[in-house]
């Protein structure tokens, strides 16, 4: 008897990521009454695993592969049209406003960085499961600055944005706030061969000379 109470009391998550070893650190730190029932690395196992399972809770990441392209946005909106119960809470490397606005338009009922501190994300999650929109202090007022605004609608589509894959995404954002390449391998769970590579694509599809050059672009395009 005692063992079903517990059971009953027990918070459902799925997390979705597309890094391994981040879900591994996630589920290390989080606390007794969290259960995870589930993990998802890119779009399509993410909506399968959420319809299927029914989590309380989902820990979404922004920057997804797979599906349609739409990230973590898009599994949002495809289980908000599968009419799933599951609360969404976007957990992302990304503070950008765009990204912020397209998950939380799409269904999520937060957005926090991957900062954010273990106790912090539990109390994070458990205030989702009751009902409450959670957000990063300086990420609310992005949503607040939006959702005030009837005719503002979500950034249009960058053409040169979307040139960068997901993860290109990741790595174009965090060099150009300054980042060292030993830094966002650290903060992307990745080598720093890795991340060369990955800007070197990036230099390349957007045309661009150097990380200096990253900066300015990104800057221009509000997205630091």
């Amino acid at each position: 008897m005692t063992d079903q109470t517990e059971s009953a009391t027990l918070l459902r998550l799925v997390i979705v990521d597309d890094h391994a070893m981040f879900r591994a650190g996630v589920i290390s730190t989080l606390p007794d009454d969290f259960q995870v029932v589930g993990q998802a690395g890119d779009v399509d196992e993410a909506v399968a695993a959420i319809t299927e399972l029914r989590p309380d809770v989902v820990l979404l990441d922004v920057h997804l592969p797979g599906g349609n392209g739409g990230g973590g946005a898009e599994v949002a909106a495809r289980c908000a049209q599968a009419q799933s119960p599951s609360r969404m809470l976007a957990l992302s490397v990304s503070d950008a406003a765009t990204d912020v606005v397209s998950v939380i338009r799409a269904g999520a009922r937060g957005y926090v960085t991957k900062t954010i501190e273990p106790d912090a994300l539990a109390d994070a999650v458990r205030r989702v499961a009751g009902g409450d929109a959670v957000f990063s202090p300086r990420l609310a007022g992005f949503v607040l600055d939006s959702f005030g605004a009837p005719d503002m609608q979500v950034a249009e589509r960058d053409e040169e944005l979307d040139r960068l894959s997901a993860r290109e995404q990741e790595v174009m954002r965090l060099i150009a706030r300054g980042y060292s390449y030993r830094e966002v391998g650290a903060e992307l769970f990745i080598s720093v061969k890795t991340v060369e590579t990955h800007v070197s694509a990036v230099l390349r599809k957007l045309q661009l000379s150097s990380r200096h050059e990253i900066t300015r672009w990104a800057a221009a395009r509000r997205l630091l």
